[in-house]
């Protein structure tokens, strides 16, 4: 039976897995796809759907012993531009955001990661993500595989390759959508597409203006003007951590002109 490094905070563990490490291995494979219209639905950068799918319970085997579980406090940064180490990172538990930073210091977020997606450099296939950094947003439990192994696995299932790429695919889409909006819509019309996309129940709830300001790429002062100049016009009301959206069709009105 294979050994797994347990790291929390700065310290490391080994501790045997057994049936336990097992049944997370199987529980996420299962919930990718359970858990779609839940919480990961709000994940828009590297949805995990199915990924091991039609993984027999031999090759979930195969999977933990390839694997190593890891246990990140909230602030700990998972990985740096440049770095290179572990390929293929699961979330199991927790938040990660992917972000970049500008030479004077601005943030810009790429992506926000729920639980039950996956990242990282997968250079194996020609695709990478440590141009960027990735930070635990909440005490968080990944499950990380290094190159090697995912090269070995990647060539025994390579339905698995293919569905890496479907998901980069989608990043690229994503990637070129924020783009888009940076080159042809206005600050105000980019926080209308993101309150609307961000909206459950005509509400956005855990984002601050800091927040914002780092989903945009600009300055938390200017993201907040843009905020009040909506709160002003009645469109959205404005409270702590929490954005209720008054008037939808005059926010997709905004959304739409650019």
């Amino acid at each position: 039976m294979s050994q797994v490094r347990l790291a929390v905070s700065n310290q490391a563990y080994i501790t045997r897995p057994g049936f336990v490490y097992t049944a997370v291995i199987e529980e996420f494979s299962k919930n990718m796809s359970t858990e779609r219209d839940g919480q990961v639905g709000a994940n828009t950068h590297l949805p995990a759907a199915d990924l091991f799918r039609d993984f027999s319970p031999e090759e979930m085997q195969t999977v933990e012993r390839m694997t190593v579980m890891q246990s990140f406090a909230k602030g700990r940064v998972l990985y740096t531009p440049g770095e290179t180490g572990e390929a293929l990172f699961l979330l199991r538990k927790g938040a990660v955001q992917i972000y970049r930073m500008s030479p004077e210091g601005r943030k810009l977020v790429i992506a926000h990661l729920l639980p039950y997606s996956f990242f990282g450099e997968m250079s194996c296939i020609g695709q990478g993500m440590y141009d960027a950094f990735a930070e635990a947003t909440e005490d968080s439990l990944v499950i990380t595989m290094n190159c090697a192994d995912l090269e070995r696995l990647l060539m025994s299932k390579p339905q698995l390759a293919m569905r890496i790429l479907e998901a980069f695919g989608k990043r690229v889409i994503e990637a070129e959508q924020q783009l888009e909006d940076i080159a042809f819509k206005g600050l105000v019309a980019r926080i209308a597409s993101l309150l609307l996309r961000e909206a459950e129940d005509g509400e956005v709830k855990g984002l601050s203006h800091r927040d914002i300001a780092e989903r945009l790429g600009v300055y938390r002062e200017t993201a907040t003007n843009a905020l009040n100049e909506l709160k002003t016009a009645g469109i959205i009301s404005i409270g702590r951590k929490r954005i209720s959206i008054s008037d939808r069709a005059r926010l997709e009105s905004i959304e739409k002109q650019g």
